[in-house]
């Protein structure tokens, strides 16, 4: 979905100190929602351009402030770009996690195993057969299964599954689910799957499954 990001710099008045200064602030609005912030930075009122939102003038003071607010412009920009490449949704609180560095935006396996199962159902009668969307719907609830079985959560980052989570799923699938050799094979097999999108998205950094 587009995404619109409005950045503007403006003064808060009724802050005026004793030396007669606003604190100049930022305001980040996307889709109606916005958060606000401080630039460290003062100025007299007289001096601040509403319709700019900028210092007035081209002396050095102007050009001190301006070319700060040029810069924190930019970091809020690139803090955007961030999320694109994440491929992490562009909202009021995303960005300012990614700007602030407040939160690590986590990766969790059971939506992404969902947007795969999606995926494929659109594609049911094109590219794959129903029979196909069936087993790997069956896939993710034997991991979330396991995962709650093994560790009592119902979701995983990503980053977290390791070869040693490999080895306990297939496991349980033999042990626990009773599954036969070939169909514990598949249902590790439809796990990989998943692995290798978040590996081909760079989400990952290394495939436990190659030991």
């Amino acid at each position: 979905m587009y995404t619109s990001v409005s950045i503007l710099f403006y003064i808060k008045r009724p802050k005026v100190n004793t030396l007669g200064v606003c604190p100049i602030y930022t305001r980040v609005t996307i889709n109606a929602k916005r958060f606000e912030f401080s630039t460290n930075k003062y100025i007299s009122p007289d001096k601040w351009s509403n319709e700019g939102t900028k210092v007035k003038g081209n002396n050095e003071e102007a050009r001190t402030i301006n070319s700060h607010l040029d810069y924190l412009k930019n970091q809020v920009l690139e803090a955007e770009k961030r999320l694109f490449k994440k491929d992490i949704s562009v909202t009021s609180e995303n960005l300012k996690n990614e700007l602030f560095g407040l939160a690590e935006n986590k990766r969790m396996l059971v939506p992404i195993f969902q947007d795969h199962n999606n995926k494929i159902k659109e594609l049911v009668g094109i590219e794959y057969a129903p029979g196909t969307l069936e087993r790997y719907n069956t896939s993710l609830k034997h991991t979330i299964e396991f995962m709650q079985w093994k560790y009592n959560i119902s979701d995983i980052d990503i980053t977290k599954i390791d070869h040693a989570f490999i080895k306990d799923y297939e496991f349980w699938l033999r042990s626990v689910r009773k599954c036969a050799n070939n169909t514990a094979i598949k249902y590790i097999k439809n796990f990989s799957k998943i692995i290798k999108i978040c590996l081909a998205n760079d989400w990952l950094d290394k495939n436990y499954f190659v030991n």
